[in-house]
């Protein structure tokens, strides 16, 4: 195994170094730059000074030109400065914005997972009952239904209505990631950045507990109706014994690989439930710069969410040998 994931890592360079190229191509390429947003509008700036602001930027030479210099920076470990922010890129991400990303992101993960696999199992042994129908109608609509439609509409429910039906008794925040004035101390700090926490994490959980819990139940009626768990049966063993011990293990092969696209996904991703929430996290700076044409946030962004996917992509690779002993790497 050790042989197969050092080949695995060796061959991650170039695809992280084909992936920044259309990743920086596909942002150089977008029309309009930073210079163009701060010259609109104005009447007063000269030709010399628009000649200026782009030799500043670096966005006066072709892209390909661009690429290689940033490329040579980030070997020297300089990821650029945040034009919007005004501090390096690297510190506005990895200490401001992804904190605050992974503090939704991996709640919501692991919540999910509890929640969606239980009820995957259940909706499996009790396949074409009620329960069933009513699990497999709920996973499809949250499913379909849009992140931003369903944000605003809890939005309007627990932060708009409730609070009027109950004169402010009972209610939520609609966004953002903290009251101003929170009390000082553990306990109070934490009880109020939960009230802040619980609607975006709730529409980011649905989504990943409809598509897990349909996954589960697939897999595990497809392992339930082979001939090791016939034969289990047929031994006497109990039900129990039989859905856990010796269904359940080869029944989470597909939900590890699930899982394994889902916290890069989750990380990089989660752009539109922390813009509807206003949660300042990685994936909204990733829209706001995107906007305002921020280059060396967008690359960081991206180039962290690809990092990651070919990390966790690996990962899942070998987890696969722990969960199910016929598979081996070589």
């Amino acid at each position: 195994m050790a042989t197969y994931a050092l080949r695995r890592v060796l061959q991650m360079i170039p695809l992280l170094i084909l992936i920044s190229l259309v990743v920086f191509a596909l942002t150089a390429l977008q029309p309009g730059d930073r210079v163009d947003q701060m010259i609109f509008g104005n009447p007063r700036i000269t030709p010399e000074d628009i000649e200026r602001l782009r030799k500043a930027f670096g966005t006066e030479t072709p892209w390909h030109e661009q690429y290689f210099s940033w490329v040579k920076r980030i070997l020297h470990g300089d990821f650029g400065y945040s034009q919007d922010f005004s501090i390096p890129a690297l510190d506005f991400i990895l200490r401001q914005r992804l904190p605050n990303t992974l503090l939704l992101t991996i709640p919501a993960l692991i919540l999910s997972t509890l929640i969606a696999v239980p009820l995957g199992i259940f909706s499996a042994i009790r396949q074409y009952t009620l329960p069933d129908y009513v699990l497999t109608f709920l996973s499809f609509v949250a499913f379909s239904a849009p992140v931003f439609w369903v944000g605003v509409m809890a939005m309007y429910l627990f932060a708009v209505w409730l609070p009027q039906v109950t004169n402010g008794a009972v209610g939520l925040p609609p966004g953002g990631l903290g009251s101003v004035d929170a009390s000082a101390g553990f306990w109070p700090y934490w009880a109020d950045r939960l009230k802040y926490l619980i609607l975006p994490l709730s529409i980011l959980m649905l989504r990943e507990i409809a598509s897990t819990l349909r996954y589960m139940r697939a897999s595990f009626l497809e392992v339930i109706n082979q001939d090791f768990v016939r034969t289990a049966k047929a031994k006497g063993l109990p039900s129990q014994k039989v859905i856990f011990k010796h269904a359940l293990r080869n029944a989470l092969i597909p939900i590890i690989t699930i899982l394994g696209l889902a916290i890069p996904g989750l990380v990089g991703g989660a752009v539109i439930t922390e813009t509807v929430f206003s949660w300042p996290g990685m994936g909204q700076a990733l829209l706001n710069s995107l906007v305002s044409k921020d280059f060396n946030v967008v690359m960081l962004c991206l180039m962290l969410a690809a990092f990651l996917t070919v990390v966790f992509q690996l990962l899942t690779d070998l987890t696969y040998a722990i969960v199910d002993p016929r598979i081996r790497y070589s």
